[in-house]
């Protein structure tokens, strides 16, 4: 008899590609545009995000290669098996407390735009304080129906998105995106370490592999599943480029929002369009701080094997909210998350591809 399709505790191929897509589209989408052109000063970098994303595309493949060799195993399992225990824990640990600033970053990402554009009239600390309340309800349930919300609200950011880009069209001056390559090749290679920042997230690999029922299919859904944000990287940057042009865009703090704010409907049926746009993009982050947040409760439940995950939900709230509230402006929310994308490099990146190459050298795999 079959069993009801989405009645158990596993996630098949598409809610990989879903959730490894929605991992990664989150506050870069709206800061990215600003931050290639600071350094590029052209269009040119385009091929910053070029560069960025098939980066980010082989890493993907070698985390997706390395769990896909450990078949229902974490990292913690991964690494015990491959460097042993003691320095397993150590690691685990360290990428627990990883996602958990990761998911301080992107509460703090969600306060700062909800301030701007939504509430404005709220206090910063209340926001952030309601969101990481949520934050701990949605990762109190089981890991597997944050797979399915992603599977939900990817197709609607992906059509709103699409939206955005057609209710510009009438803005759009090619113009803006003149000349061609004229940027020097150091600063585009520059400008491509902040586009890899924005490909990060694809890493929730390592401890969801553990509830994935098709391990042999993870690599192809993971690699489609870092395409799309690649694709819509690169259509958010010639846009903003298009209509803006770049000095406003390099002087703009979220570039992306602003496109929300310029569209203008016929008929003045949506007079607003940015409160829709914003909306669905904090359910969208959302996503993201929540998977980040499982993500390093698994962690801890890996090494303190006898604790409660809703306990230390609720323990790792007030830290979480300390952290949240550390940075005192926008200079020193940026230098955070700067921080924590070269932790994830190292965490997300390195650490894995060594683990997959010490495997494959010594011959070590997993069973099912």
């Amino acid at each position: 008899m079959k069993s009801f399709e989405y009645g158990d505790r596993e996630v098949g191929t598409y809610e990989v590609f879903a959730s490894v897509a929605n991992m990664v589209i989150g506050f870069g989408v709206l800061t990215l545009p600003r931050s290639i052109v600071e350094t590029t000063r052209s269009v040119d970098g385009w091929v910053s995000i070029l560069i960025g994303g098939l980066g980010a595309l082989v890493f993907t493949w070698m985390v997706a290669k390395l769990v896909s060799r450990f078949p229902k195993r974490n990292l913690h399992d991964i690494a015990g098996a491959v460097i042993g225990k003691p320095l397993a824990v150590l690691f685990t640990l360290m990428f627990a407390c990883y996602m958990l600033t990761f998911v301080a970053y992107e509460t703090r990402g969600v306060a700062s735009i909800s301030r701007i554009y939504l509430f404005d009239r709220t206090p910063v600390e209340v926001i952030c304080l309601v969101f990481l309340l949520v934050l701990i309800y949605g990762v109190a349930g089981p890991s597997v129906a944050l797979f399915r919300l992603n599977t939900l609200f990817l197709p609607i950011v992906i059509l709103l998105l699409f939206v955005l880009f057609l209710m510009n069209i009438s803005f759009f001056e090619f113009n803006n995106l003149m000349p061609f390559f004229v940027t020097d090749w150091r600063d585009v290679v520059l400008a491509s370490k902040e586009s890899v920042f924005s490909f990060i997230g694809f890493e929730i690999l390592l401890f969801y592999n553990a509830v994935i029922n098709q391990p042999q299919k993870i690599v192809k859904a993971s690699t489609f599943g870092m395409l799309v944000p690649l694709v819509l990287y690169l259509l958010v940057f010639f846009f903003t480029l298009g209509v803006f042009g770049l000095e406003v865009t390099a002087n703009t703090l979220y570039p992306t929002a602003e496109l929300a704010k310029q569209v203008e409907v016929p008929g003045g049926f949506f007079e607003r369009f940015e409160s829709i746009f914003f909306s669905v993009w904090v359910l969208t982050l959302f996503n993201t701080a929540a998977m980040a947040f499982d993500v390093s409760l698994q962690a801890l439940e890996a090494i303190f094997k006898k604790a409660k995950r809703t306990t230390l939900a609720f323990w790792l709230g007030p830290f979480l909210y300390l952290v949240v509230m550390q940075p005192q402006n926008l200079i020193e929310i940026r230098q955070f998350g700067e921080w924590i994308s070269y932790v994830g490099l190292g965490l997300g990146m390195i650490y894995p591809t060594l683990l997959l190459l010490l495997s494959m050298m010594r011959g070590v795999k997993g069973r099912a």
